[in-house]
């Protein structure tokens, strides 16, 4: 072997271990988890209830901010631009699936500048109505509903919500007529519903099922694969004859593209087992939340197919960003 080949093997060779050391003694540092909402908000305290956890097991701080904004992008275009070194990560919500296809020209790419890491919990929306409307299920729904010929409202959380885009999916499969009137959030949707100002809403579980139980809303399906186990006597879509009728809220973390699959497959797994704490575990059970601390692949999965069948909603039904 000449000198010079000896030479780049052994220049190789030195980084490859240099690079074994730095995921060996990795974290040195505290890393940070960016949430894409506002303090107070589901995903801000879904984020700091795991960041003990996820910080005893990894050996270091785990530092939670907040950088709410432009449905999510503020946060978004923020780590995508991090140096990929596993010290910064994106904890988004439904909207990461949902920006694509109502903001074409987003300032990065969510699949191709940042990396799923893991989807942390899902949790399915409920369909609520006002309890004075003259039905208990989805079929009197459905017929109620065809009878107002499109003289019935549904409120949502917002323009391009996961309820925004629930109800315009239930309108498509469904054939019937309903006004959307957005709101600047959930809570003041939930007040107008269960004051009759608007019938129609599909509600955050969480949210909703303290009022279903004390007779202020009636609950007709819920939009997830199986039973909440917060309202086990409601059916779910596909039970009331809309089969693979799914609508997720759901969590994730992101990392920066470039960063080390070794970090990533380091902090799924101890994010994973910290999902699994009999603690963390209970709190996520009392909001109707699956804790999930899936791979990076399977979140991948499921993020593209989420990103696809909203866009087929958005195209349907011609929703705008406002």
């Amino acid at each position: 072997m000449s000198s010079i080949c000896r030479y780049v093997s052994a220049f190789l060779g030195s980084l490859a271990i240099a690079g074994s050391a730095a995921h060996a003694q990795y974290p040195d540092k505290p890393i940070r988890i960016v949430v894409s909402t506002s303090p107070g908000g589901g995903a801000d305290v879904t984020a700091r209830l795991l960041a003990p956890g996820l910080g005893e097991r990894l050996g270091q701080q785990v530092i939670v901010e907040n950088r709410p904004g432009a449905s999510g992008m503020i946060a978004g275009e923020y780590v995508a631009r991090q140096p990929a070194d596993g010290y910064t990560f994106l904890f988004d919500i439904t909207t990461f699936a949902v920006n694509p296809s109502l903001y074409p020209k987003m300032s990065y790419s969510p699949l191709k500048d940042l990396v799923p890491v893991t989807q942390i919990i899902q949790a399915p929306n409920v369909l609520s109505v006002n309890p004075s409307l003259p039905v208990s299920n989805v079929k009197e729904f459905m017929a109620y509903a065809k009878g107002k010929k499109g003289n019935l409202a549904y409120a949502s959380s917002g323009n391009g919500s996961a309820q925004h885009l629930a109800a315009e999916m239930f309108k498509d499969r469904t054939g019937i007529e309903m006004v959307h009137v957005p709101y600047k959030g959930g809570g003041p949707a939930l007040t107008d519903v269960m004051a009759g100002h608007v019938p129609v809403f599909f509600a955050f579980l969480s949210s909703a099922a303290p009022h279903i139980k004390e007779g202020r809303l009636k609950a007709l399906a819920v939009t997830g694969s199986t039973r909440s186990k917060l309202l086990p006597d409601v059916p779910t879509l596909d039970e009331s004859g809309l089969p693979g009728f799914e609508v997720y809220d759901f969590n994730g973390l992101f990392a920066p593209a470039g960063t080390s699959p070794e970090i990533i497959n380091r902090v799924q797994r101890e994010l994973a087992a910290t999902l699994k704490s009999p603690k963390v575990k209970a709190q996520f059970d009392a909001i109707g939340a699956e804790p999930l601390g899936s791979t990076p692949e399977e979140f991948d999965a499921f993020l593209r197919a989420e990103i696809k069948k909203w866009q087929e909603v958005v195209t349907k039904a011609g929703i705008k960003a406002e």
